[in-house]
């Protein structure tokens, strides 16, 4: 029993890196659904064009946190043998990856937001006018590139803090970007306490000033405590990053930002090959995601632990860490195994919040089912997925992620929607099943065993001069 369950120590450090980023996690996610809620009670086609911009924003979230992830693998490897200025250069190169990603993609959605958003949309079924929906997802783009900056630089500085241990400011400035962000939501979208009643513009003006707060309070807090936060002094005084590591950073972190774009890209194909089916798809789909965001928490927030905690290890050459991996493992899943079992519970009556048509809520509650059985499975996929990628191998990692998504469920499901009359709930139903394939394939990477290796070694830094 030991081999699988840690002792207290163990126990103790993971709750103090988990427990902020769950929270954090957990109110993020809850106001995410109040807020679709809240846009839901405006109408279907508001709620699908919201829909569709948010998946848009999915991918460029994802290509920063691929982008940030490479350089995150080395802070905590570097936190792990205490060398700040190593650290600090981890840092420099992140922002300069947040400021070639941020002018790409508002770039790329400047110009071709329209079309991207037309992209999602079929006509079918009865659930939704298509010219209706790409007016408001036009709408909710114009003012979600306002975004985009403060929460990229947020990203930077937080990440860089939860690898160095500091879970806590991240957290407490997520939450007070997430009650000023519901606040908002309701003055701005409904018109409230004398303002403009302005729908989904108002719904993204609240996340756009509730992003820039947020900024704020991160970047702020950590100048002024550079006493605990070393790396951020002198941090701006130059870019240098030393060549060998930068090299490395480029090395490891090009698959990472390759991964969650392509994967992120292939979520989105998913979207799109299901919503084949009708408008009212689209709709389900973003209540059954909206829910299902908010129960797998867990298995995000335990995804992030495992990253920093076997990187930390690996940095300090611990002899356990590959156990530690398994223990990890057994906790996610035993956890999902709980929130699953709530979620399956909870299927019936969510839907039925939104202001949508039966149909849409009929649908919406068979993807929550599907998605909830599924959940134990997801969990133990994603704690593979940051296993692996703490040790550096980041090919592996991509074809275990992106390469099997784009290989097996985005073209399983194409055939599906087009060449046969299954129902849709049917095809979601099969998609999930092959993930037993990947799963299958995660745990053959995690008990090899090669992913455990200590990058730092090689990539010896110097201070600079005062």
């Amino acid at each position: 029993m030991k081999k699988y369950f840690g002792d207290k120590a163990f126990y103790r450090h993971l709750l103090v890196i988990v427990v902020p980023i769950l929270i954090q996690n957990a109110i993020t996610n809850f106001v995410n659904l109040l807020d679709n809620i809240m846009v839901g009670q405006v109408g279907t086609n508001p709620m699908s064009g919201v829909s569709i911009v948010n998946q848009l924003i999915f991918i460029f979230n994802l290509c920063l946190f691929g982008g940030l992830a490479g350089a995150g693998i080395f802070t905590a490897q570097f936190f792990g043998k205490q060398d700040v200025e190593g650290i600090r250069h981890t840092f420099r190169f992140k922002i300069l990856i947040v400021a070639v990603i941020d002018l790409l993609a508002i770039g790329i959605l400047f110009f071709f937001g329209e079309d991207l958003i037309t992209f999602y949309m079929h006509q079918n079924g009865e659930a939704g006018d298509a010219a209706q929906v790409l007016y408001y997802g036009k709408q909710y783009l114009s003012v979600m590139f306002l975004e985009m900056i403060p929460f990229s630089l947020t990203q930077a500085y937080a990440s860089t803090l939860r690898e160095c241990d500091d879970t806590m400011l991240p957290m407490k400035a997520g939450i007070v970007a997430i009650v000023m962000n519901l606040i908002l939501n309701y003055l701005l979208i409904y018109g409230k306490l004398g303002l403009p009643a302005l729908g989904v513009v108002g719904a993204a003006l609240a996340t756009a000033i509730a992003r820039l707060f947020e900024a704020g309070i991160v970047l702020i807090y950590t100048h002024r405590h550079s006493e605990r936060h070393a790396f951020i002094r002198s941090a701006y005084r130059s870019m240098h990053i030393p060549r060998a590591l930068a090299l490395d950073m480029m090395r490891k972190g090009f698959p990472l930002l390759l991964n969650e774009t392509l994967w992120s890209m292939g979520i989105a194909a998913l979207g799109v090959n299901y919503a084949v089916r009708g408008l009212e798809v689209i709709a389900a789909n973003n209540i059954s995601n909206t829910l299902s965001n908010l129960f797998n928490v867990i298995f995000f927030s335990m995804g992030s632990a495992t990253a920093i905690i076997l990187g930390q290890e690996l940095g300090a050459g611990n002899p356990e860490v590959k156990t530690d991996a398994g223990r990890l493992a057994i906790t996610s899943v035993g956890a999902c195994v709980v929130t699953g079992s709530l979620m399956f519970l909870c299927a019936g009556f969510f839907p039925e919040i939104y202001n949508t048509e039966p149909g849409v809520r009929e649908l919406a509650t068979g993807l929550i089912r599907i998605s909830a059985c599924f959940s134990p499975l997801f969990a133990y996929e994603n704690v593979a997925y940051f296993t692996i990628r703490s040790g550096g191998k980041t090919w592996i990692t991509f074809v275990f992620d992106a390469g099997y998504l784009w290989l097996i469920p985005v073209p399983f499901s194409y055939l599906m929607v087009h060449y046969t009359a299954m129902p849709i709930l049917t095809i979601y139903l099969l998609v999930q099943c092959l993930d037993f394939i990947k799963a299958g394939y995660g745990l053959y990477l995690v008990r090899k065993g090669n992913w455990i290796q200590d990058l730092t070694g090689s990539s010896k830094t110097v201070p600079e001069q005062a």
